[in-house]
């Protein structure tokens, strides 16, 4: 028969651990001997063991006492199982997208939205365009989801008619231009052009009134003061 101290270091946990599974009705408090210490039977040390090890693999107190009571045990476990599992894998991806940050590699856009962005580059827009467009469609594909693919493939689309590339290009080079530039109002000019001949009198709206498309375009605004008055005069002349 062990005293309490001598089961704690064979089985490797600690005196108030054992005293705590007493507490919580896991292992069952043994009688004491004539001089009023608990004496421990290789039973207890067995339960024990089980107990350790259920705990050690993360289930929780209050779970192992209706496992240990319950005569389902290993169903229970499966199911315990199946559940770290699914934490694991949870990890693992957790894992994966923070050596992605670290690698500047963090993307929660769809692909076909992160084919765009390398084709943006490659078509020869500033890298300074290419990370506004990843800013602007992750907002609005986390804000509109059933409708930002829809929007998405409008305007990427755009690439494909070479007089609109053009125009998004110059778009692109105007930033650092001053307000004033007669270029500016030349291009304001061409782009209300090309909207009404691709949308005619209906133009493409957001559901439900969204605040999102101002938020989006003060975004853009906000980067240049020609890019703002760009956008000034293409919402005066398409009233």
């Amino acid at each position: 028969m062990l005293t309490i101290g001598q089961l704690a270091a064979y089985i490797g946990v600690t005196a108030k651990t054992i005293r705590v599974y007493h507490a919580k009705g896991l292992l069952p408090e043994p009688p004491r001997d004539a001089s009023g210490y608990r004496r421990y039977s290789a039973a207890d040390a067995i339960e024990l063991i089980k107990i350790r090890t259920l705990a050690e693999a993360g289930v929780p107190l209050a779970r192992i006492r209706e496992l240990r009571s319950g005569g389902e045990l290993r169903s229970a476990l499966q199911r315990i199982d199946d559940d770290l599992s699914a934490r694991i894998d949870g990890l693992r991806a957790t894992r994966e997208r923070l050596r992605q940050l670290a690698d500047g590699q963090l993307s929660a856009l769809p692909e076909p939205v992160v084919a765009f962005l390398s084709r943006l580059r490659d078509l020869g827009f500033s890298e300074r365009w290419v990370t506004l467009q990843n800013d602007l469609w992750l907002l609005v594909f986390a804000t509109h989801p059933s409708t930002a693919r829809v929007s998405f493939e409008d305007q990427s689309s755009m690439l494909d008619d070479p007089t609109l590339l053009s125009l998004v290009l110059e778009y692109d080079g105007l930033h650092d231009m001053l307000p004033d530039d007669p270029r500016v109002d030349a291009l304001a000019e061409k782009l209300v052009s090309a909207t009404r001949a691709r949308y005619g009198p209906d133009l493409p709206a957001y559901e439900g009134g969204s605040a999102i498309p101002a938020l989006v375009q003060g975004a853009v605004n906000a980067s240049s003061p020609a890019w703002r008055r760009l956008d000034t005069l293409i919402r005066e002349r398409l009233r």
